[in-house]
């Protein structure tokens, strides 16, 4: 069969199994398969380029893991997100779309910020600490992991990076105590899913490790209220916070993080329009 022929029977094979991205996740899995780009993928098809048996096998067997909801990341090895390519793989978070918000309002708050300091609470994977290192190359950031399985997934992106990031492993609720009062922005995806609002995707579901997801608590608010009070803890006077949630929380965190004391506190949507980051700045020092 020619690439095409194979990426239609595979778009269909998707479409059946209830996947919505059916044609981008067969396109893309052909294309880690025969090692190409998606533009080389799609160039080759319009020139009728065949498919050998054996890589036709390997497109088989991709096929049908997807169609059986493994995440497409976890069939590619790889994720990217707000300009950089990650490693990802069972056991850590895949990276959303909707948190290139978080970074994009970080490298907002910054501005013409020179050589800012930035620290990664519940860091995953390393994505957004390695999207504000690759978008600031002067900055010093810093990322936390408390999962073992997380950290060692966001140690090897930073090496394959080049990227410079002081990533640690522990508790972010206790993390960079040596950079307290420094620290200009302070981003964080934490857990936040309540306990009884199991996620209805299947790839999030049964693969999405369950430590970042659900964020304690009966409102999953609990790991994001701790990690707050440690921003608070990092940030210099006038610092900013900006916080993931769920689309259904932000009323409540934000009204959280004012019980806590902060300033400015508002809330942003993501690139679908839906309610997903709260921002707030620590109070500025008197006199």
């Amino acid at each position: 069969m020619s690439l095409d022929a194979e990426v239609r029977a595979g778009t269909a094979l998707l479409q059946g199994a209830g996947i919505r991205s059916a044609q981008v996740d067969a396109e893309l899995l052909l294309a880690h398969v025969l090692r190409m780009e998606p533009g080389e993928l799609r160039r080759a098809r319009v020139l009728g380029a065949p498919v050998s048996d054996g890589d036709r096998r390997a497109y088989q067997d991709l096929l049908g893991r997807r169609a059986a909801r493994v995440p497409l990341q976890h069939l590619t090895g790889s994720a990217h997100f707000a300009g950089v390519d990650l490693l990802v793989g069972p056991g850590v978070f895949v990276p959303r779309p909707e948190t290139e918000a978080l970074v994009a309002l970080a490298l907002q708050a910054l501005g013409e910020t020179s050589a800012p300091t930035v620290v990664d609470l519940c860091t995953g994977s390393g994505a957004i600490a390695l999207a504000l290192a690759h978008a600031l190359p002067g900055a010093r950031v810093g990322a936390v992991e408390l999962s073992v399985e997380a950290h060692r997934y966001a140690a090897a992106n930073v090496a394959a990076s080049g990227l410079t990031v002081d990533l640690r492993l522990g508790r972010a609720q206790e993390a960079f105590g040596d950079w307290a009062g420094q620290v200009d922005v302070v981003v964080s995806n934490p857990p936040y899913i309540p306990p009884d609002a199991v996620p209805v995707d299947v790839e999030v579901r049964d693969h999405d490790p369950e430590l970042a997801l659900y964020g304690g608590g009966a409102d999953g608010l609990l790991v994001p209220r701790e990690v707050a009070a440690r921003a608070a803890h990092l940030l210099r006077p006038g610092g900013v916070l900006l916080m993931e949630h769920a689309d259904v929380q932000g009323e409540e965190l934000t009204g959280l993080l004012r019980g806590q004391g902060w300033e400015q506190v508002r809330d942003h949507p993501d690139l679908n329009g839906r309610p997903r980051v709260a921002r707030a700045q620590r109070a500025a020092a008197a006199g």
